[in-house]
């Protein structure tokens, strides 16, 4: 199954959690600017590459990290003002935007949808989605794989209702998927890419023409309404190393491998998935915005999303120099 010496790397940043609590504040006149990540994608190769240190140091302002296994509890954290920036899938804004949280969508990236998938173990009886039906399927509540979970099971016909939802984070959910106390699980990349190499896994369904892979850079409220042009200049940052990791993905794949600990040819298949492209990051597009609008909808209307919402009250998009 999942081995250890692939999964430490991605795994061990949920203790890093626990102490964003302490972090102090923004301030209005920036002089640090703290992002919260996840282990993959163009933040983790701009960590690596120092370019948002570089970018913004000739204007005085130092670049922190705090790493997250997942969304959810990275926008409490930058809703609270613990955090000034971060990446997120398309969930999780919505859950911290009905808690109130102080957050703007400031950029959007797209990645392949077949890089979240529900998998079983091989050797199990359910075979088709349908046999999900009273089966404990584990996701990240509030997470990307809880829309990618209800549109797939809406797709079979099922209702999320119909299934036992387990409420996991990615290193929780590995080993309950490993000891076979849950049926199925709900992941993306680079996680699935792990478990998809396992010979013992199998793909139930992907999100493949199900859902769109739409993720989304989130920057504080506070801190964005001061700092405006340090956004902008990041995002624009993001995209340069986006466009030219993804021209160089020989490289790409290596350097990725080596910050993220997962085998170069498990990384190989996150980066060449269908619709993956590094160099895709932008401000928010008028699309993006209304598959937002749609899901935060759509969430609502089937009571797992408390509150009404108008997500482009917290689209932000840069003033015109």
């Amino acid at each position: 199954m999942i081995s250890r010496r692939q999964t430490l790397g991605l795994f061990g940043a949920a203790a890093a959690t626990a102490i964003l609590p302490t972090i102090r504040p923004a301030r209005a006149a920036a002089t640090e600017f703290r992002i919260g990540w996840q282990k993959n994608g163009v933040l983790a190769l701009a960590k690596r590459r120092g370019a948002l240190e570089k970018r913004l140091a000739d204007k005085g302002i130092t670049v922190s990290w705090s790493e997250f296994t997942s969304g959810p509890p990275l926008l409490e954290a930058l809703g609270a003002g613990a955090l000034d920036f971060g990446a997120t899938g398309d969930v999780p804004p919505l859950f911290a935007q009905a808690a109130g949280g102080q957050l703007y969508y400031v950029g959007t990236y797209r990645g392949s949808a077949a890089g979240s998938a529900i998998v079983v173990r091989k050797d199990s009886d359910i075979k088709t989605v349908e046999d999900l039906k009273g089966k404990k399927v584990a996701f990240k509540r509030g997470s990307s794989a809880h829309n990618v979970t209800v549109k797939i099971l809406r797709k079979a016909g099922l209702k999320i209702d119909d299934v036992e939802p387990i409420d996991l984070s990615p290193p929780d959910a590995a080993a309950a998927f490993k000891n076979g106390s849950i049926d199925a699980w709900s992941i993306w990349d680079p996680y699935l890419a792990i478990v998809e190499a396992d010979p013992q896994t199998r793909i139930l369904s992907t999100a493949e023409g199900i859902v769109p892979s739409y993720s989304y850079f989130l920057a504080n409220a506070g801190f964005t309404d001061a700092n405006g042009q340090v956004v902008s200049n990041v995002i624009d940052e993001l995209a340069k190393v986006g466009r030219s990791a993804q021209g160089k993905l020989d490289d790409t794949i290596k350097e990725l491998s080596e910050i993220t600990g997962v085998p170069v040819d498990i990384t190989r298949v996150t980066l060449t998935r269908a619709g993956a492209d590094l160099g895709g990051v932008s401000t928010i597009s008028d699309d993006a915005a209304a598959y937002q609008q749609a899901l935060a909808d759509e969430f609502y209307n089937l009571g797992i999303v408390p509150k009404q919402l108008k997500t482009g009250d917290i689209v932000w998009r840069p003033k015109a120099s």
